[in-house]
């Protein structure tokens, strides 16, 4: 076993063939992860305008179920490649059953909210009584079942930590095809099932997520041969090992937690204009995934890469990695600023967009895209902080662009009285962030690549 261990492509393999080969399963099922979250919205706005604002204005909370399961993911990535780069095996499997031992305890918070909290979080953005209902249906569902996608998260960077990127790829893509066939038969009523409208989006999302990590929890155990999981291991926990897990962990979930108090606190500064507005919103975030989303598959599959080649101490293969990862960042979110520019009405149309919501939208939808390629940029970039353990920095650069930068700038826009400067925060935000990135990629290259 530790001979066949041993042989692990990230450290043989030629390394744009290695990015592509490990990042292009998982661009492929994140767009389609895009594509039923897009789906999803496509559906409910045909209920009404109502009903998307209300998915909106749960998505915070989402957004923070997904900064738990995501950022301890990170946590036992790191951890797990950068062991088997050093061939300590009893290491990365230590990590591997600690990572779904505290994937228990993240669902245990998340049930609380969705049985206690739920009302009062959407209640909080919102005084409107249609979508309170609404947007407490929906959150109430996608909480109290989120087991599902917290360990569909968690089992799949197992897969990916070892470069079993097909199996993941197989795994998320079920759980999409499930979400997309389910959402129009629940949400309207078809083939028998009852009409549930925003309710059945929620149960199309959450039986998706429950059959991947279903999925997932059969390759790990069936061709994860460099991992072994033991769920006596899984119950006894490991201090040190979860220490590890969350030095790399906490940062993680601290910035993608950011993004739950942005889309948060941006809610706030839209509907104050109209709920219109926070339905743009809404449309906006649903299809910049379908960019973005990639972008963090290219991401995921160059953090392990980048670690296993730290522990292996091979310094041109981390030079090579992130030059050519930076180039394909650039260029993948290029294309999106091109898409947003050229075809913002059809892009709305896809939400049932009123003549009104058009109006917000269209200029919106252009205004927000001239960030986009340097976005691309500072994700690429920030792989490295969260490869080698320094997730710390990736902390200070969403911090600065999401909290200190974009909402404060979003909200003195909104104080001219016009809902369209709104939207430029975030150019002037991704430039703080560039900026930012540029400061702590330099030092890090200094410090740590440079020396090797």
């Amino acid at each position: 076993m530790s001979e066949a261990r041993a042989e692990n492509k990230m450290g043989v393999m030629p390394v744009k063939r290695l990015i592509i080969a490990l990042s292009l399963p998982m661009m492929i099922s994140m767009l389609v992860q895009a594509l039923y979250n897009i789906v999803d919205s496509i559906f409910v706005s045909r209920i009404s305008e109502n009903a998307l604002t209300a998915v909106t204005l749960a998505f915070p909370m989402q957004t923070l179920m997904i900064s738990f399961g995501g950022g301890t993911s990170v946590g036992v990535n790191a951890l797990l490649s950068k062991a088997l780069g050093e061939k300590k095996f009893d290491r990365s499997d230590k990590a591997a059953n600690m990572g779904l031992f505290l994937t228990f305890f993240s669902y245990l918070l998340f049930l609380i909210i969705g049985l206690t909290a739920a009302e009062g979080f959407i209640r909080s953005q919102t005084d409107n009584a249609e979508i309170i209902g609404y947007g407490t249906t929906y959150l109430s569902i996608v909480c109290l079942f989120s087991f599902g996608m917290l360990f569909q998260m968690m089992l799949e960077r197992l897969l990916q930590s070892t470069g079993k990127t097909i199996y993941s790829m197989i795994s998320q893509l079920t759980g999409a095809v499930i979400n997309i066939i389910f959402d129009p038969i629940l949400i309207f009523g078809l083939a028998g099932f009852p009409r549930l409208g925003v309710a059945g989006a929620a149960w199309a999302t959450v039986l998706g997520q429950i059959v991947a990590a279903i999925l997932g929890i059969f390759f790990n155990i069936k061709f994860n041969t460099e991992i072994r999981l033991s769920f006596r291991s899984i119950f006894k926990p490991d201090g040190a090992i979860i220490k590890q897990i969350y030095l790399v962990g906490v940062p993680s979930i601290l910035m993608m937690s950011i993004g739950s108090v942005m889309t948060y606190l941006m809610n706030k500064i839209l509907i104050a204009f109209s709920t219109t507005a926070a339905a743009v919103f809404g449309a906006y975030f649903k299809l910049q995934s379908f960019f973005f989303m990639p972008l963090f598959g290219l991401n995921n599959g160059l953090i392990p890469v980048l670690a296993y080649n730290y522990g292996a101490k091979k310094k041109e293969r981390i030079e090579e990695a992130l030059r050519f990862s930076i180039i394909l960042a650039v260029s993948i979110m290029l294309v999106g600023m091109v898409c947003f520019m050229a075809f913002p009405d059809r892009l709305l149309d896809l939400f049932d967009a009123s003549d009104a919501m058009k109006e917000i939208g269209v200029p919106a939808l252009r205004t927000i895209a001239f960030h986009f390629p340097i976005a691309g940029a500072c994700i690429a970039m920030g792989s490295v902080f969260q490869a080698f353990s320094k997730s710390i920095f990736s902390l200070i650069v969403s911090v600065s662009r999401q909290l200190v930068v974009l909402i404060p700038a979003a909200w003195l826009l909104a104080q001219t009285g016009s809902v369209q400067n709104v939207w430029w925060a975030f150019l002037i935000s991704e430039v703080a962030s560039l900026i930012a990135s540029l400061t702590f990629f330099i030092h890090l290259h200094k410090t740590i690549i440079a020396k090797l």
